[in-house]
């Protein structure tokens, strides 16, 4: 309860702060103030609406409208926080520019009554027709319908503030809406060649199709799993992994859309391990044998040889909920040191329990790349070793795809899609 509560607060200042900026500043009081406020209200409280309903795998509408309005509202705000800067020097800028102009004709009028004694001829001024007047000074009039100072600096300000509110509003609807473009666009093929010092020579070149994150859901397309199985198709691979992250729902709500996976070719199999989001369900063991029934043979802590090396697999970290995490010695204890071991386990982090069993080369996913920049530095700070592509972890070789699906908003920028296909090489 405690971390629901952080989280509601956290959101009602973030929309708070919005309302501020995009309502309350630009908007002069009235209807239009109104109406904005309101619907601030009302964006703020389908976000918690869309967080519970979309849990169970249905409410496509809401989960649409609130996903893309959690999307936009990350970008709103990171935007007009960018601009608080020059927001802040410019209104500084126009507050001493006000103070001045208020300054000038207080000290020319004070001068005027010291330089000028009064006189009876000053006193008895005659009555002049304002026309005659306009006429003999021309530029009074202009300076007149200025109005003061203070007021001036009301109306630079209000300016400035719709200013930002516009720009803020069209850029983070641009970010938003190429990354919904991205997002549901077919996924990129990456490719990759990754040297194995113990790699027979004979399996030089040999060929990994590798995905991971599809999450099957009630915002992914029907073709979304077919588009992903052709891709891979293509790729005339050895092996084809699907490195977690499956499926968000039921197999009875979302077991069609699965299928195309019965249509996956490749020489030495098709294998799956299990993610975190597997285990969001307490039925995570019939996504697992749907998978098999489809011709896609689970890992579960376990090993199989292929060839002149061996594949293994883990279970994810949150499978622990239910007595079914990852057990390292399980699936690489007993083998064969002299033989080159390709490990799949979902989060790049279980790299560091890798290291001490010899692991030749981790193929992982879960990061999402980031998804939307620039919360990859977040998925970074949460303490995963790689967000995107190759890297070295304690003596390890590792690999993260960006995975070819998205969870939450259906949008990735920076991030796109992604399926890669792994050669490894003899050295």
């Amino acid at each position: 309860m405690a971390f629901v509560a952080v989280v509601l607060a956290v959101l009602g200042l973030i929309h708070l702060y919005l309302w501020k900026r995009l309502v309350r500043d630009p908007l002069r009081p009235g209807r239009a103030r109104r109406i904005g406020g309101a619907v601030v209200a009302l964006l703020a409280a389908l976000v918690p609406v869309t967080l519970l309903l979309t849990r169970g795998g249905n409410a496509e509408v809401v989960g649409w409208l609130g996903y893309l309005w959690i999307a936009l509202m990350f970008y709103l705000l990171i935007v007009l926080l960018v601009l608080e800067v020059p927001r802040l020097l410019i209104g500084l800028w126009l507050h001493r520019r006000s103070a001045a102009g208020a300054e000038a004709p207080a000290t020319a009028a004070a001068g005027a009554r010291v330089e000028e004694p009064v006189t009876a001829a000053a006193v008895a001024v005659p009555a002049v027709d304002p026309a005659r007047r306009e006429a003999a000074s021309p530029g009074m009039g202009a300076e007149a319908a200025d109005g003061p100072p203070e007021r001036a600096g009301v109306d630079r300000r209000l300016l400035l503030a719709r200013g930002a509110a516009i720009f803020a509003g069209l850029t983070a609807a641009g970010i938003t809406g190429y990354g919904v473009r991205t997002a549901l666009g077919p996924p990129r093929l990456d490719r990759v060649r990754i040297p194995l010092a113990k790699l027979p020579r004979g399996l030089d070149g040999t060929r990994f199709a590798v995905v991971s994150d599809i999450h099957l859901g009630p915002l992914s397309a029907s073709h979304h799993v077919g588009r992903i199985v052709d891709m891979i198709n293509s790729l005339d691979a050895d092996v084809v992994c699907i490195v977690g992250d499956l499926v968000d729902g039921s197999v009875a709500e979302l077991g069609r859309y699965a299928e195309p996976l019965a249509r996956i070719k490749s020489r030495q199999g098709a294998y799956f391990v299990t993610g975190n989001h597997e285990y969001y369900r307490p039925d995570y063991q019939d996504w697992v044998q749907e998978v098999a029934r489809l011709g896609v043979r689970p890992l579960q802590n376990e090993r199989v040889a292929l060839g002149g090396l061996d594949l293994a697999g883990v279970n994810d970290l949150a499978g622990a909920v239910y007595g079914q995490g990852p057990d390292f010695r399980k699936a690489l204890g007993d083998r064969d040191p002299s033989r080159p071991v390709i490990l799949l386990a979902h989060q790049p982090v279980q790299v560091h329990q890798a290291a001490s069993f010899g692991v030749d080369l981790q193929l992982s996913g879960h990061t999402h790349g980031g998804q939307m920049a620039p919360f990859n530095l977040v998925v970074k700070a949460e303490g995963q070793p790689v967000v995107s592509g190759y890297g070295k972890v304690d003596g390890v070789p590792l690999y993260v795809t960006n995975g070819a699906g998205f969870w939450g908003p259906p949008v990735r920028v920076g991030a796109p899609p992604q399926v890669t296909l792994v050669e490894l090489r003899t050295p």
